[in-house]
């Protein structure tokens, strides 16, 4: 059964940090690009950022600069750490992933071919 788990969700304050952890069982996600979503209450979702097989990389403007994307092939894995976080942070963060899409297509465009954790929760408020 194809899998993805997120972890690492929490609350912080602003300016705090968080490192979310996004964990595939079932596949290997070496063919796979792999991206961070978020939805907050009220809004849609939206591409965080993305990463493709080779390592090529897409941030959303708001975040670029504080959010890092990353992947480790050897254990099946993708993180995004969150520095400086801000209250309009706050949101569900999915990760998901799908084939052989450029990282920037397909943070602003996951098809019906994605597959998509649970979510974890951010909360950023003082």
């Amino acid at each position: 059964q194809l899998q993805l788990v997120e972890s690492g969700g929490g609350s912080v304050q602003p300016g705090g940090s968080l490192r979310l952890s996004c964990a595939a069982s079932g596949f290997a996600l070496d063919y796979y690009t792999v991206g961070w979503f978020r939805q907050a209450p009220g809004k849609e979702r939206e591409g965080v950022s993305c990463i493709n097989n080779n390592g090529v990389t897409h941030y959303e403007d708001s975040v670029r600069g504080r959010f890092t994307i990353s992947r480790d092939h050897t254990k099946n894995m993708v993180y995004l750490q969150l520095n400086s976080l801000k209250p309009e942070d706050t949101a569900v963060y999915y990760c998901a992933a799908e084939e052989q899409r450029g990282a920037y297509y397909f943070c602003v465009g996951p098809t019906r071919s994605t597959y998509w954790g649970q979510g974890t929760q951010v909360t950023v408020s003082s």
